[in-house]
């Protein structure tokens, strides 16, 4: 990869279903040059994240959509090459959103540092990023977790799902995972800690959330929306608290959304449904690293990274995210 060039992967058009690589189109550019107060950056990984579909929808979100013709939105970590920044010099590692491009120039005040010592680069990605805020502020924040709570975690194997079940045990919870999948579901009992889970692949969701959740759910933490969540709300307990963090399966499908028929279990439980999004929490990141750091350092908190080699491969690695064959946090390597 030439510094002088800088590859680029811009939305083409729309997405109707699955992101296909109609979508993008691949640029070559010059490496731009930074002006006051600006970085040059060099993207070394890449953070695909579900939201990254929602993205490329035209109309109105908590964020503005990908503009066709865009350098599509990602968050990544990068090295600086070049700076007319005070806080910021060549060599640095740091994490903001860049984009889909193997280079950038950022103002400074949109870039924070990482440090390679402390932690894996990609793991800036996961349980020190946006995953680890997600799982650390919905949890804590919108679910209330309460000691000897009963949580029922959705894509517990994923890159937010797995972070909470380990949360939510270390504050001595209950833990009861869905995943897709033995091998993934062996992950969330024998790596994750948690006290069991149901395989929706080939398993009746609401049986087996019946059998592990027998007085009830307290916080359900939904990533994947739709039937499974239907299963939640049934067996919801009084009081109980209902986190919308996602709705994976329901993304590439948005005109014909699965809407929820349980719903009235909120009002006979008592119970509350709310969803959030990370961002609203950002004066707070410091608040959740901190915490997460400690945890790594005593051991309760792991992480795993999918990584997939190859600037070219975006838009096939991006589709891993709603077929479920990523494992772990799914991040491209520049």
């Amino acid at each position: 990869m030439s510094a002088s060039e800088n590859q680029q992967f811009r939305l083409a058009s729309r997405p109707k279903g699955m992101p296909g690589d109609e979508l993008w189109e691949q640029r070559n550019e010059p490496t731009p040059t930074p002006g006051d107060n600006e970085v040059l950056v060099a993207t070394r990984y890449i953070s695909l994240d579900p939201a990254m579909r929602g993205w490329m929808n035209e109309g109105k979100s908590y964020i503005p959509p990908v503009g066709i013709g865009e350098v599509m939105r990602a968050i990544a970590v990068s090295e600086v090459l070049e700076s007319k920044h005070a806080n910021f010099k060549p060599g640095d590692h740091v994490g903001g959103s860049t984009g889909v491009q193997t280079h950038a120039v950022i103002k400074g005040e949109e870039l924070h540092k990482v440090d390679p010592a402390i932690a894996p680069l990609p793991a800036y990605l996961s349980v020190l990023g946006m995953p680890g805020m997600t799982a650390y502020f919905g949890l804590l924040e919108v679910g209330a977790l309460a000691e000897g709570d009963t949580v029922l975690v959705s894509a517990a194997s994923g890159a937010v799902g797995a972070i909470v079940c380990q949360i939510a045990k270390t504050k001595g919870c209950k833990v009861v995972g869905l995943a897709g999948g033995a091998e993934k579901c062996s992950y969330v009992v024998d790596e994750l800690g948690a006290d069991a889970c149901i395989n929706y692949k080939n398993e009746n969701v609401f049986a087996g959330i019946q059998k592990h959740c027998p007085k009830g759910i307290n916080v359900y933490f939904d990533n994947v929306g739709g039937e499974i969540l239907d299963d939640a709300l049934a067996n919801l307990t009084q009081g109980a608290r209902v986190v919308i963090c996602g709705a994976v399966s329901q993304y590439n499908d948005m005109g014909n959304i699965y809407a929820p028929k349980n719903y009235m279990s909120l009002l006979i439980n008592r119970a509350r449904m709310e969803g959030f999004v990370v961002f609203d929490y950002q004066n707070r990141y410091g608040e959740a690293a901190t915490a997460m750091a400690g945890w790594m350092g005593e051991g309760k908190l792991k992480h795993k990274e999918d990584i997939v080699e190859g600037f070219d491969k975006f838009p096939a690695t991006l589709r891993k995210l709603f077929t479920g064959d990523n494992f772990g946090k799914l991040v491209l390597k520049v």
